[in-house]
């Protein structure tokens, strides 16, 4: 995974500011991979994006991060330390085009989601219909000893949820959190789109600052300013008392 310059990290940030969070996830992806084409990027399984999207931020920042979460208890604020490497270790190996499962007398063959998927579902449909749609894209066949033009029971979607999350771990992140205030234990998810996103946002914001002051107290243009090394910037910086 190559990293990418500053002025590519602001053009990234420029182009995703008003994407939805799936096609911000493939555009991220784009940048991860360029030499991609973009159809097949959005044909990945969205642990295989998000694989690369970890890979991503290790490239840029490194692999430590550090996330904030509330106690849904007692509503402190509590800090994450996070390692992308780590998370990266948990991908298993390749899956097959398609996956079976035989449960509550069900025969069901299904592919995993993509970012396709995603962005059909969460673009046409209505938030409480995404997982429907989800999972209509994504069964190939169900056979069933009852009534086969029924739907499907909730124990049966809720056991084929669970076979995605297994065949591909990094879509569906969780970390069991423990309050240190009130002491109380609970799981919440992970999502790579999100924090990467949330932390271009933030470095785009101060780079920008930078080269307002740089370019007021020198003249220079945006390009030249963020195609310096950031040793350099903070030099001109801490020169101008910034």
């Amino acid at each position: 995974m190559h990293g990418l310059s500053a002025a590519e990290v602001l053009d990234l940030w420029d182009d995703c500011a008003r994407e939805s969070a799936p096609r911000r996830g493939l555009r991220l992806l784009m940048a991860a991979d360029p030499g991609m084409p973009a159809d097949q990027l959005a044909a990945l399984t969205v642990g295989q994006r998000d694989g690369r999207l970890l890979a991503l931020r290790e490239a840029l920042w490194g692999p430590e991060m550090v996330a904030l979460t509330t106690c849904p208890a007692c509503r402190e604020q509590m800090e994450m330390a996070l390692d992308a490497r780590a998370f990266l270790d948990r991908a298993g190996p390749d899956h097959p085009d398609t996956l079976s499962l035989q449960t509550g007398g069900y025969d069901l063959t299904f592919r995993l989601p993509t970012s396709a998927d995603l962005i059909e579902a969460t673009e046409r449909f209505d938030t409480e219909d995404c997982r429907d749609v989800l999972l209509e894209r994504c069964l190939i066949a169900v056979r069933s000893e009852h009534d086969a033009d029924g739907p499907v029971p909730a124990d049966v979607v809720a056991s084929v949820v669970r076979a995605m999350a297994d065949a591909d771990p990094l879509s569906d992140i969780q970390l069991t959190m423990n309050c240190p205030s009130c002491h109380h234990r609970w799981q919440t998810g992970f999502d790579i789109v999100s924090f990467l996103s949330t932390e271009i946002d933030a470095w785009a914001a101060r780079i920008l600052r930078d080269v307002h002051t740089l370019a007021s107290a020198y003249g220079w243009h945006e390009r030249d300013i963020l195609n310096l090394s950031a040793m350099r910037r903070q030099f001109y910086l801490e020169s101008v008392g910034a």
